[in-house]
């Protein structure tokens, strides 16, 4: 018989492991602690836990303690052994096998000897195992796990109780109601967990539906929300291994990988309301279509105009050649410029001014300037393809991708998404968009993302507008943004020391762009900031 102290003791312990099972997030871990503390409790040499999966009992851990047998689990040995079925291949209950015939039976069964048992169930295959092994299984525990609907998801099975001098002994039948305690509160463990992993995988699937809906509006940033949160995850746990200077203090937890994680892939999530004619705008001139191809109809129009004057003797030999040569020379010139691949100098705007008021005669007889309001404006651009008014339109983007993080009802392990999917466009020095925080009011995270977000565009192959760039070019980019400020320059050296560009590099980018890269010179550069 037992004692009250022992019993208090006992329960004392079983209070103890289900406030631990309920805090345990990793359900490999989840299931192996809960065998392990059903063995532990009523000292038992050998266990093993089933789940439920198509109308099969399939082994999760395997434990005998005197063979040092440990499988599934954190054990990192794969389990081989075939799963147990619950109904025969009538249809019937398979009332055979021990434990399945707990689960079919809804109820525990307790053999005092496996060995002196009648053939009610089963045991060649134990008998086998014990004839290969030298091991004696003798005294069985099978007890089913209901959930707190009632459902049973699965069985624990506890072979060999002992005493303290390993004496195999039957399981008593306090032994069988504290596993039966057990059970149930790991039944509830194991559905809330698998219930909350079911959620997360949903919550996950709607973050992919997103970048799937912006990869379908555009093929140009749908990488984009894949790559960046690849390298933002690179980056953090470069940070996290730094053990000097201002960062040595800064660690990740599971909890706090997988806020970062999912900031990641919702950083650019407001770009599902950013119209694609801006998103693709791969020339000046682009909309619907390229607009050069009109202006380039009217070109055409003035050099069948300047042809028909010299035939006409309206204009001498010269004079055709020189004006042939001026307009061919200013098509070239806005064919180039449409295109917004380099920064267009004082002089190219006042050559595009010029252009833009030359008169030309449309089919109507109607005489106009050459270029309209529009044409002009975009031509002018002094970089890129966007106009003042469509960069706007893109910055937007963030604002809004801010507005819908911060409408999510978070839990509190995802409560600092808004704020590091939201911060990747500030800068250091508080000219950033769209809240102009300060280095010092931005929390590292926000900081990491921005440096990832930079160099992926910067080495991106999938824009319109430009190929992607050769390492030691973003790289010396991203330098001369950390010292104006625009990047966190700690950040930055440690994404240089810890060659993350390198791992990244050959995950994502052509061979043609892994140059030669001279690191110790970016390095010195920021040390002199």
């Amino acid at each position: 018989m037992m004692d009250i102290a022992e019993l208090h003791e006992r329960l004392e312990k079983l209070n103890s492991i289900g406030i631990a099972l309920s805090g345990e997030t990793q359900i490999d871990r989840l299931l192996e602690s809960i065998l392990v503390a059903a063995s532990d409790l009523v000292q038992a040499d050998a266990g093993t836990l089933y789940l439920i999966r198509d109308q099969q009992l399939h082994f999760e851990i395997v434990i005998n303690t005197s063979l040092g047998i440990a499988m599934g689990g954190t054990s990192g040995v794969p389990i081989s052994l075939p799963s147990i079925p619950l109904h025969n291949a009538d249809g019937l209950p398979n009332l055979a096998n021990v434990v399945a015939c707990a689960v079919n039976k809804n109820k525990t069964i307790n053999i005092v000897d496996a060995y002196a048992t009648d053939d009610e169930y089963d045991f060649s295959g134990t008998r086998c195992f014990d004839l290969a092994t030298g091991y004696h299984s003798q005294s069985f525990l099978s007890v089913p796990m209901r959930n707190h609907e009632g459902e049973v998801i699965g069985a624990l099975q506890l072979i060999n109780a002992q005493t303290d001098l390993r004496e195999i002994i039957p399981f008593s039948m306090s032994d069988q109601h504290l596993v039966e305690s057990l059970a149930s509160q790991a039944a509830i463990a194991i559905t809330n967990r698998i219930l909350i992993n079911s959620l997360q995988q949903l919550f996950e699937g709607f973050i992919n539906l997103i970048n799937l809906a912006i990869d379908d509006k555009s093929p140009y940033t749908g990488g984009h929300c894949q790559r960046v949160p690849e390298l933002t995850m690179m980056l953090a746990e470069a940070v996290s291994r730094t053990t000097e200077g201002s960062l040595a203090s800064f660690s990740l937890s599971e909890r706090d990988r997988y806020e970062l994680k999912i900031a990641g892939l919702l950083h650019d999530c407001g770009k599902i309301t950013t119209p694609v004619h801006v998103v693709d705008k791969a020339t000046k001139l682009q909309t619907i279509f390229d607009r050069i191809h009109l202006i380039d109809t009217r070109f055409e129009v003035l050099l069948r105009d300047i042809e028909i004057a010299h035939l006409r003797g309206e204009m001498s030999a010269e004079q055709y050649q020189e004006q042939l040569n001026a307009l061919n020379s200013d098509r070239e010139f806005i064919q180039k410029a449409n295109l917004g691949s380099e920064m267009m100098s004082e002089a190219d705007i006042n050559r595009v001014t010029q252009i833009a008021a030359r008169p030309w005669t449309t089919a109507g007889g109607v005489s106009q300037p050459f270029l309209t309001m529009d044409e002009y404006e975009n031509l002018a651009i002094r970089k890129g393809t966007l106009t003042a008014a469509e960069r706007q339109i893109i910055n937007h983007h963030i604002e809004v991708t801010i507005q819908m993080l911060e409408a999510l009802p978070w839990p509190t392990h995802l409560l600092n998404v808004p704020e590091y999917a939201g911060g990747h466009h500030e800068r250091m020095d508080g000219k950033g968009y769209p809240k102009g925080l300060r280095r010092e009011e931005m929390s590292v995270q926000a900081r990491i993302m921005g440096i990832a977000d930079v160099f992926e565009a910067l080495t991106a192959r999938d824009r319109p507008y430009k190929d992607g760039m050769k390492l030691s070019v973003a790289l010396g980019i991203l330098t001369r943004m950390a010292c104006e400020q625009h990047v966190d320059k700690d950040l930055l050296e440690v994404f240089l020391r810890e060659k993350v560009w390198l791992d990244y590099a050959k995950l994502f980018l052509e061979p043609t762009q892994c140059d030669e890269v001279d690191l110790d010179a970016l390095i010195h550069k920021l040390k002199d900031i």
